[in-house]
């Protein structure tokens, strides 16, 4: 592959609806551009992007795959992401490293929540973006709702480039809306042809929307245009060229990506409108001068990168995909991170084609590729030299709210098991692992369960080594409501010295639910000397370990020692420590003992028609809405307490109510009351482990 300066470079992420053609999209425009001589398919799993094993069994994308197009000198760097919810975070991940987007629309399907979504995040990161409707070749496909769709929704800024032309109902061409001319397919070209009458009114409609979205664009051509002035094509495309860059237009363009129709026409414009890195701006941090290193892609500046995906595939190996921020990287080069401390020499440079490597010599500024078997990077460093440590800032990764519980069948597979794991969680940074340790289980995170079902998969065929996943033990916790006043004599007698400890204490609430006990002696007369009150806190300490009623961990209780007796010859710390325990057990079944359960303040974003259904649902949750706020973009955050233990599954939930237009997020809040069914049935439950606590 050739060198491309940075000028030459456009880095465009693929954003969409899952199924709406992101991938069969690159396909077609990997086969315009020489890269392959025929077309994949999803349904065949073939394509160049879905090369990982999981995605060609599930027909969907998982991972973002990199795809240079070369193109008439100009090297495309097309980022194909996944549109389904659950991997969220490697679509953050390549918008990081993006300079614009093309957000991909079913003409079939509309506008859906992925739709919805991706222009979303191009809001919040700042992306200029371009608009593209694929499967125009199918009957039900309607170009003109797709625009009216997204004109209601966002506005003027919605301006079509082409419209197709259909022929006793097939897609035959299209009319170009900015030089008002039509074109027809001729196998891979397309010539030139006169503008059906049929249609001249879209032409009209669709030349007034983009005209509008022009004027719009300064108060000079606001003015032009009210005093009925028409623009020349020069002047349209010179102000389309600044508005999509800076967001004002979003031109929205259509093809048949199966017949590989439109895809030229798109691939030209994204040369031709969208940035390349020199018009970008990035800054980083010297951490030598403490200064701002604004690095803007600028190729004569000291070198520097960021690691915006990593990928460890047991078949393919560890590459580490960085974007270039300033400098030009060889092999050969060393490069500092300044996260792990550590200089690693980069052996060799390649870009990657979905799953194939291809060498490259170097790597300019604003470019994408790969550096091979860095063992210190992980996805977010940043690379510089040693003379000039550059950081930059982390970009943002959605945090994972759903878990399950796992457990590595085969003892001799826990090893490998975790190094498999640990290995996933540097790929995929929405993984997370929690090691409970109160409820003895360990747990992973993900952002919903199909990602954690691929997980698991993936470690099954890949990794050789099996892991159960199942639901999580909620942390219930145990406490009194009552006072009890009890004694215990612990007794033993079997040759020699034998074992003697009494006590007498009362139980009774402490109120405090942040520590598990406290314990105060008021002994009088020496009844039990001084130095076995170690020995009744010790008693005590292990005995809230493992509470009576479910043999869950027991909180704000207070023990008072009060009273008891002593043998001077057979009473040791070991008796008392039993009489204790024995004491505590007895105590707190008489103290009306109950179970506690996390709560959790649960915060739901959504379109404000769907607010009464979330509400409906949390209460049949046993959730407390506490209110509603709105936010700056349009949508309703309905603020809710609710028990953790009616989350399990929620994330799925949700999507259905809101057809995916739903997010969610909840933090530890306190713990309550459980009510009485529940805690009894969680009591019949645990009756076994109550069993074996008492038998210790």
């Amino acid at each position: 592959m050739n060198i491309y300066t940075t000028d030459k470079i456009r880095n465009v992420v693929l954003l969409g609806h899952g199924g709406a053609g992101k991938t069969s999209l690159v396909e077609s425009m990997a086969y315009l551009s020489g890269i392959v001589t025929r077309m994949g398919k999803v349904e065949d799993g073939n394509t160049i992007s879905d090369y990982g094993k999981e995605e060609q069994k599930r027909k969907i994308s998982i991972s973002t795959s990199v795809i240079p197009i070369e193109w008439e000198g100009v090297k495309i760097n097309v980022l194909d992401t996944p549109g389904y919810l659950d991997f969220t975070g490697e679509v953050e991940q390549a918008i990081s490293a993006a300079d614009a987007a093309i957000i991909v629309v079913s003409g079939k399907a509309g506008v859906e929540a992925g739709t919805e979504r991706a222009w979303e995040l191009c809001e919040k990161y700042k992306l200029p973006r371009m608009i593209y409707v694929t499967g125009m070749d199918a009957d039900n496909a309607s170009f003109k709702n797709v625009v009216e769709t997204l004109t209601e929704m966002y506005g003027k800024k919605i301006a079509p480039f082409h419209f197709p032309i259909r022929e006793n109902e097939k897609f035959v061409g299209y009319v170009n809306v900015v030089s008002e001319t039509a074109s027809k397919w001729k196998d891979k070209s397309v010539e030139e042809c006169p503008i059906p009458d049929y249609s001249r009114d879209n032409l009209s409609l669709y030349r007034d929307i983009l005209m509008e979205a022009v004027a719009e664009t300064s108060e000079e051509f606001m003015d032009r245009y009210f005093s009925g002035e028409t623009f020349s094509e020069n002047e349209i495309r010179s102000a389309l060229r600044v508005n999509v860059n800076d967001g004002t237009i979003v031109p929205i363009t259509m093809g048949s990506n199966t017949l590989c129709q439109g895809t030229y026409a798109l691939v030209d414009d994204i040369i031709k409108y969208l940035p390349s890195p020199e018009n970008k701006t990035i800054a980083g941090f010297n951490m030598k001068t403490n200064e701002v290193f604004e690095a803007n892609y600028d190729f004569s500046k000291t070198k520097s990168a960021y690691v915006f995906k990593t990928i460890v595939d047991p078949f393919i190996g560890k590459y580490s995909l960085i974007k270039v921020c300033s400098g030009v990287y060889k092999a050969g080069d060393m490069v500092f991170n300044h996260a792990k401390d550590i200089e690693e020499k980069v052996s060799k440079l390649y870009v990657l084609q979905g799953g194939k490597p291809i060498e490259v010599e170097e790597l300019h500024a604003g470019d994408i590729g790969a550096i091979p078997k860095l063992t210190a990077a992980r996805t977010g460093d940043t690379l510089s030299t040693k003379n000039n440590v550059i950081v930059y800032g982390r970009f943002e990764i959605s945090k994972p709210y759903t878990a399950m519980r796992y457990k590595v069948p085969n003892k001799n597979d826990i090893d490998k098991a975790a190094q498999a794991i640990q290995k996933l969680t540097h790929e995929d940074q929405t993984l997370k692992l929690v090691n409970d340790v109160e409820n003895r289980q360990t747990l992973i995170y993900g952002i919903g369960e199909v990602q954690l079902e691929v997980i698991q998969s993936r470690l099954a065929n890949e990794y050789k080594c099996q892991i159960e996943l199942s639901k999580p033990k909620i942390a219930f916790k145990e406490t009194i409501t009552k006072k009890a006043d009890v004694e215990y004599k612990y007794k033993k007698q079997s040759g020699g010295h034998g074992q003697y400890g009494h006590v007498k204490m009362i139980f009774e609430p402490s109120y405090d639910n942040e520590n598990a006990y406290v314990f105060e002696q008021q002994i009088v007369g020496g009844v039990v000397p001084k130095n076995f009150f170690p020995a009744v806190e010790k008693g005590l300490q292990e005995a809230v370990e493992k509470g009576p009623l479910a043999a869950y961990p027991v909180v704000g209780v207070k023990g008072t020692l009060y009273d008891g007796s002593y043998h001077s010859v057979d009473s040791s710390e070991m008796a008392f420590k039993m009489a204790t325990k024995q004491a505590f057990k007895k105590g707190f079944m008489e103290a009306n003992p109950i179970l506690l359960e996390p709560v959790m303040t649960l915060r739901v974003t959504v379109p404000e028609k769907y607010t009464g259904d979330i509400m409906g649902d949390l209460n049949k949750r046993r959730g407390r809405v506490l209110g509603m706020n709105p936010t700056a973009s349009g949508k309703q955050v309905v603020e809710a307490e609710v028990p953790m233990m009616e989350l399990d599954g929620y994330c799925t939930v949700l999507r259905s109510m809101t057809g995916g237009r739903g997010t969610y997020e909840y933090e530890f809040a306190r713990y309550e009351q459980t009510p009485g069914d529940i805690q009894k049935a969680e009591v019949a439950a645990r009756a076994s482990k109550v069993a074996e606590n008492t038998e210790e």
